[in-house]
């Protein structure tokens, strides 16, 4: 199902992800499917499944982007606490 942005600013998403991400992920099925019939390699398949997985969205958050934000906020920024009594 194809599911266009209702305010014509969002991007359009197919699923749970954008359209941009579902090109790569074919593409990159593809190439894994080739390595792995041809050369018996596995890497590409780890990495296209890894990557689909990485790029699913919710609500115009991915989970990378999700990954990203609890890094930072856990260990990139300095938090500071006051105590008042």
């Amino acid at each position: 199902m194809y599911i266009y942005p209702d305010n014509l600013k969002s991007k359009a998403t197919l699923w749970l992800w954008e359209l941009r991400d579902i090109g790569i992920i074919g593409i990159g099925c593809l190439i894994s499917v080739f390595a792995f019939s041809r050369l018996g390699w596995l890497p590409p398949i780890v990495l296209t499944a890894v990557y689909a997985f990485l790029s699913i969205r919710f609500e115009d958050v991915s989970i990378l982007d999700f990954i990203r934000y609890a890094a930072a906020f856990f260990f990139g920024k300095q938090q500071t606490y006051e105590w008042r009594a």
